[in-house]
């Protein structure tokens, strides 16, 4: 009797958290819907690393590679992830995964291989003028003095201050990506910034290994933010935005794009899939759940 009662308890939980993942996905569920997207846009994601694609923006590029939005995405990655001596390898596992998690070709993925300024490590800060120079010399054509300021891209997305993991390579992306937009507009006074900057929320370490299950806070705290900036944007002056577009972007992966994710890892990155990454892909949050904040500049 008690075998089966815990049996039949763990089947309805199983069954609730499934039901509860499917009604939770912002690419099918019909409660979603409503929740803000980018669309028609040229977009740079700017990882660190081979594999941070699939660790951590998977939600995100599955999302925004769907045809029906129109977007072009492309990586650009600073690094071989080297550190290992793996890098030849790496590369080809980036391209892999990327066309794995959607993108058009492998021409849309760009890998930078300079151990000089951007050296694989935990223990090494890449310089926020030489990752802002890249961008410059990648995506913004010289303007004269009184024109607008241009750029041949859309959006950045990259991890935020934090890096998700504290690693100083992620980090490092972030000051950069600020940097270039600051750059970008000096002496610039009342033209628009030509690009949006979203970073990837780093959250508590409690939150990090929930899986699905963080997505009811995520939408919470994404409600909460749209509508503080809908209410009250105009009265802040603590610095422009980045660009238009919504103040945050959530994606929750379906059942079905989790498990593109999950084998974007498994069987792209074959060389990164050691032990302890199978439980990051398993009940990692950042395989199921995006939250991008657009930053200030």
């Amino acid at each position: 009797m008690t075998a089966t009662f815990n049996w039949t308890a763990l089947v309805v939980a199983i069954t609730a958290v499934f039901l509860f993942w499917t009604l939770s996905s912002t690419s099918s569920s019909p409660f979603t819907r409503s929740f803000p997207r980018l669309a028609n846009k040229r977009i740079c994601l700017r990882i660190a690393h081979p594999d941070d694609e699939a660790m951590f923006f998977a939600p995100t590029v599955l999302a925004l590679t769907n045809p029906a939005l129109g977007n072009h995405l492309k990586f650009l990655c600073l690094s071989t992830g080297d550190a290992d001596g793996l890098g030849e390898v790496r590369k080809q596992e980036l391209q892999k995964s990327a066309l794995r998690l959607g993108l058009r070709s492998e021409s849309d993925v760009f890998i930078v291989n300079d151990l000089a300024r951007f050296p694989d490590g935990m223990d090494k800060n890449w310089g926020e003028e030489d990752v802002a120079g890249l961008l410059t010399s990648a995506f913004a054509p010289p303007k004269g003095k009184n024109e607008a300021p241009a750029a041949t891209i859309d959006v950045i997305l990259t991890f935020d201050k934090h890096g998700i993991s504290n690693h100083p390579n992620h980090r490092s992306l972030y000051f950069g990506a600020v940097h270039f937009l600051r750059t970008l507009m000096k002496g610039k006074t009342g033209f628009s910034c030509p690009v949006t900057l979203y970073s990837l929320t780093t959250t508590s370490i409690f939150r990090k290994y929930i899986g699905v299950l963080d997505a009811p806070l995520s939408m919470f705290f994404g409600v909460w933010s749209n509508l503080v900036s809908a209410l009250g944007g105009s009265k802040k002056k603590d610095g422009a935005s980045s660009g238009d577009g919504p103040a945050r972007l959530l994606f929750v992966s379906s059942i079905n794009e989790w498990l593109t994710a999950q084998s974007a890892m498994v069987n792209c990155h074959e060389s990164q899939m050691v032990w302890f990454r199978w439980g990051w892909i398993t009940i990692g949050r950042y395989m199921t759940v995006n939250d991008l904040k657009r930053e200030k500049i």
